[in-house]
């Protein structure tokens, strides 16, 4: 039988317990949500109402079916080789669908859980002995592990497995990621298609450039090069994305963008995703190694120009200037940026993917 730590708290009780009813600890306001969720799981509650991240559109409600929650995470169960008795950490917010699944999958496949309160750095206060077999993290977090808390990359490496979502895994992260010896995977799935329905191996043997769908997922595309999904569990009712894919197979695609983050500058369509690698690259060989992101700008004349948001205070004009001279001998002239926007931090949605609507708000 399973069992969860709440780790703030230093309260462990086993799924018994919480489908009993009984706590006599008083746990964090947190850990109380994560409780409520565990408690109605296991007490059969059929449905769950959770929120998309607003991230790419305004937030709406969602009803999640307990059988296909179920099934999603028996799916990556099997992917992933997960067995009963296997510990697992959850550090994603639950409220959200990574977060919560994350609890699912515990509860389906009999794991005992450690669950800690979301942070940039969630393994800070952990012991460097501590043993994870399952781990998810948002890019955001296993980046400040691996810049910031080298001592703690002991506790990446007990994993059998490591998925991270929530937000794109860049080139300087994918190259850092080759130093693990655990297995690295970046998902791609939406609340919609209840949490991820394939993976993409970031390092190691399983190291691809395309996600790989879990079994009995299928692939098309629309006529925008856009994905559509299939998903039995979901009775197989397409999802039609904005994703900008090339298919590789119907099981297999490679990711090239979002539609909508596509630009329009003078008629010439851009995908903002292949200017941010280029930049990805510049950056790292400048040593800047802040977030940032591509997006279009309202023009007079154009309908829209390139432009690049950095999270950093300020940079000197220099530096700039140097961007932007290593940007044009990479990119086409529509592609280069033509300005560059410091912004001391980029808004955040609430599972820390980065909010470029309202970053951008005040530039306007």
């Amino acid at each position: 039988m399973g069992s969860v730590t709440f780790y703030q708290s230093k309260v462990t009780v086993s799924f018994e317990q919480i489908r009993s009813g009984s706590l006599s600890e008083k746990l964090t306001e947190y850990e109380s949500i994560a409780w409520q969720f565990c408690y109605d799981w296991l007490t059969g509650r059929k449905t769950f109402t959770i929120h998309t991240s607003g991230s790419t559109g305004i937030p709406k409600a969602i009803e999640l079916d307990r059988k296909q929650m179920a099934a999603s995470a028996l799916m990556t169960g099997n992917t992933l080789k997960l067995q009963s008795g296997y510990t697992a950490l959850i550090n994603l917010n639950v409220q959200y669908i990574a977060g919560m699944m994350m609890l699912v999958r515990g509860l389906v496949l009999d794991l005992h859980l450690t669950i800690l309160e979301p942070s940039s750095l969630p393994i800070a206060d952990l012991p460097v002995e501590s043993r994870f077999d399952f781990q998810s993290y948002v890019p955001l977090q296993i980046q400040t592990i691996l810049e910031k808390a080298s001592e703690k990359v002991a506790i990446l490496n007990t994993a059998k497995a490591i998925i991270i979502g929530g937000a794109p895994v860049s080139s300087l992260l994918e190259d850092m990621l080759q130093h693990l010896s655990v297995p690295v995977y970046q998902t791609y799935g939406m609340t919609e298609t209840v949490s991820h329905i394939a993976l993409r191996g970031l390092n190691g043997p399983t190291h691809h450039d395309y996600y790989t769908a879990l079994t009995g997922v299928t692939f098309e595309t629309d006529n925008r090069n856009c994905l559509i999904i299939h998903v039995p569990s979901l009775n197989n009712d397409p999802i039609i994305t904005n994703d900008v894919v090339e298919l590789v197979s119907d099981t297999a695609f490679r990711w090239k963008g979002r539609y909508d983050n596509v630009i329009n500058s003078g008629g010439i369509k851009i995908q903002a995703e292949h200017i941010e690698q280029v930049i990805q690259d510049i950056l790292t060989d400048m040593q800047l190694h802040q977030r940032f992101f591509i997006k279009g700008m309202p023009h007079p004349k154009l309908g829209e120009y390139v432009a690049l948001f950095l999270e950093i205070e300020d940079l000197s004009p220099e530096s700039k200037e140097l961007i932007l001279q290593k940007a044009k001998s990479l990119l086409s002239r529509y592609e280069v940026p033509k300005q560059i926007f410091c912004v001391n931090q980029f808004a955040q949605t609430p599972t820390a993917k980065v909010d470029r609507q309202k970053t951008v708000l005040p530039f306007l």
